[in-house]
């Protein structure tokens, strides 16, 4: 069965986020007052797998091998089965 994979990947909490304190710093030169502001990336992908555990759990293996650094991030992955 097709299964389609969202990966939502952060930086851990205390890491510094240069991209995210630039964008706040640029929002407020050009007046937006905003605060706590953060990037994630997003990565999507189709996978064919027996069922939604074994998916899960190949996605998993895909985060700690290439897709994040588990030391400095986070991320959370959802699993859905595919209409394609």
């Amino acid at each position: 069965m097709k299964y389609d994979a969202e990966v939502r990947i952060s930086l851990k909490k205390g890491m510094l986020n240069p991209e995210a304190s630039t964008t706040q710093r640029a929002l407020a030169l050009l007046g937006y007052e905003v605060e706590g502001t953060a990037t994630i990336k997003i990565i999507k992908f189709t996978l064919e797998e027996e069922n939604e555990k074994l998916a899960m759990e190949e996605v998993d293996d895909m985060c700690q091998r290439l897709l994040c650094n588990p030391v400095i991030h986070d991320y959370e992955i959802n699993i859905t089965p595919s209409d394609a």
